[in-house]
Order: C-alpha cells, then sequence, then structure tokens
C-alpha cells in the first residue's frame, strides 16, 4: 500500500480496502455470470486489524450464495508485512451483494451456485439466511 492511500497515522483508509473488495466481489460474481454486475449492497464489514503502509494486501472473494438474480460474496482481505517472516493476517471481511446486468441495464438471471464439499454447502445456508432476513426486512420497511 502506497502513502497516497493513507492517513496521517500510517493507516490505509478503509475506503481503500473496500474499493478493492467491491472490485474483487464484482470479478468473481461476473466470472460466475458470465455478464456484467454491480453492488448493490455490502454488508457486515469489519476491521479485523490495521493496513498499513508498505504491507502487501491481498483480496480473496468467493461467492457464498446465488438467488435468481443476485448473488452473494464473502470477500477476505489479507495483510502482510514482507519486510518479516511473519504469515499474512486476515485484516478485514465483508459480504457484497452483486446483481447481474443484462446488455441494456436490467437485471438477469443467473445460473445456480455449485456447491462442492460441506463447508460450501455450509455457507450457501447462512447466505441464504441473510438473504431471506433482507426481504423481510425490505418487506417490513415499506
Amino acid at each position: 500500500m502506497q502513502p497516497s492511500r493513507a492517513n496521517t497515522s500510517g493507516n490505509v483508509h478503509g475506503g481503500e480496502i473496500m474499493k478493492m473488495m467491491d472490485n474483487a466481489a464484482g470479478i468473481a460474481a461476473a466470472r460466475h455470470a458470465r455478464s456484467r454486475t454491480v453492488t448493490a449492497r455490502v454488508d457486515c464489514l469489519e476491521f479485523h486489524y490495521p493496513i498499513h503502509i508498505g504491507y502487501y494486501v491481498r483480496c480473496e472473494a468467493q461467492l457464498t450464495f446465488v438467488g435468481t438474480k443476485s448473488m452473494e460474496v464473502l470477500v477476505k482481505v489479507y495483510s502482510e508485512n514482507i519486510k518479516n517472516e511473519e504469515e499474512a493476517i486476515l485484516a478485514l471481511t465483508g459480504y457484497f451483494t452483486m446483481v447481474s446486468l443484462d446488455e441494456n441495464g436490467k437485471s438477469k438471471q443467473v445460473p445456480p451456485l455449485k456447491l462442492i464439499c460441506e463447508e460450501e454447502q455450509k455457507l450457501f445456508e447462512e447466505g441464504k439466511q441473510r438473504y431471506i432476513a433482507r426481504k423481510q426486512n425490505q418487506n417490513q420497511n415499506k
């Protein structure tokens, strides 16, 4: 991370990291949907550790739930001080809801998520519960 992305304390701005996370989520969603995607929602963005100038940052994105037209993507951000031999630490996590778009900019259906292992099934069920809770909350607020 470069100094231009940090505050006066040497910590990288959260918005800079969130931008990286959004890009990672968008790529993961676009690869799954094979279409353009947009961010519809960001949930549970948690800052576990600060990221400092000069640290190497890696984002990992994984689809956890797929609805009809939207996809939930878990993004994990790892931070590593490359000047020493310490392992990378989990610095941030967040869930991004991405929507697939057709050539006219309208939401379109996405393929189902292929679940391979028990961990993926667990993440899918948790994502499904978050999806249902959001829908219920939206209906209550109408």
